[in-house]
């Protein structure tokens, strides 16, 4: 007689309750799938790695409590066997790549519909990787331009979450406040990252066209985010 097929263990990340919520109504209805876990900060997934047994961890770009590529390789390093899949309602090209190289399997933004995330799921868990078909073609154009990168990408990862939070509108001591440095280092990176993005100040900044520093995403009407606010209120 055969063995039935494990179901996936997914440990679900993520600041907001209603997001989680949602998230866990939109596995836990798939039969092939399990939640082993949820954690709303970077310290509380890590120590639930330790002692739930996953297979693949469904981590929010935003959550607080670290940086977020800082404590993506931190898992990795800790669990090289538990697959990522990141979620964020930040455009693609701001966060994707950057998630690849740090050890994701996958990126998904939170305008795509549960099947979507569904599907992406089992990918990651079968050791695929997981983009978009419209990531794909951004990447494929970069290559036929030759490898050119877009400014934001000559950034480094602290460069590029203090250029994040300079677009949002804090100020260099409330950045300093929020990644624990001080005001002198985070004025160090803002002079690094004006003269990368190559502009003056940091309305320059918000005015340009990087993506990192764009409002955030469309939500569509029936996208992953509205599902799991739909899902996660009904609990």
């Amino acid at each position: 007689m055969s063995r039935p097929t494990p179901k996936i263990r997914i440990f679900i990340a993520d600041d907001h309750p209603i997001v989680r919520q949602g998230l866990r109504r939109i596995v836990e209805a798939d039969a092939g799938m399990v939640i082993s876990g949820e954690a709303d900060a970077a310290a509380a997934l890590l120590a639930g790695l330790e002692t739930a047994a996953t297979d693949l961890v469904l981590l929010d770009v935003s959550m607080p409590g670290g940086l977020f590529i800082e404590t993506l390789k931190e898992l990795r390093t800790r669990h090289p066997t538990i697959r990522v899949l990141a979620l964020s309602v930040h455009p693609e090209d701001e966060w994707a790549v950057r998630a690849l190289k740090a050890g994701a399997s996958g990126y998904l933004t939170k305008d795509h519909s549960p099947d979507q995330l569904l599907e992406a799921i089992r990918r990651v868990y079968r050791g695929g990787k997981y983009v978009s078909p419209t990531l794909a073609e951004q990447l494929a154009k970069q290559l036929d331009a030759g490898g050119q990168r877009p400014p934001h990408e000559r950034l480094s990862d602290r460069e590029f979450e203090v250029m994040r939070r300079l677009g949002s509108g804090l100020t260099v001591s409330q950045i300093a406040s929020e990644l624990a440095l001080s005001a002198k280092t985070v004025s160090t990176y803002r002079t690094r990252i004006l003269e990368k993005m190559a502009v003056a100040t940091n309305a320059d900044l918000v005015r340009s066209p990087a993506p990192a520093v764009a409002s955030d995403t469309a939500i569509e009407p029936r996208s992953l985010t509205c599902s799991v606010i739909e899902a996660g209120a009904s609990v």
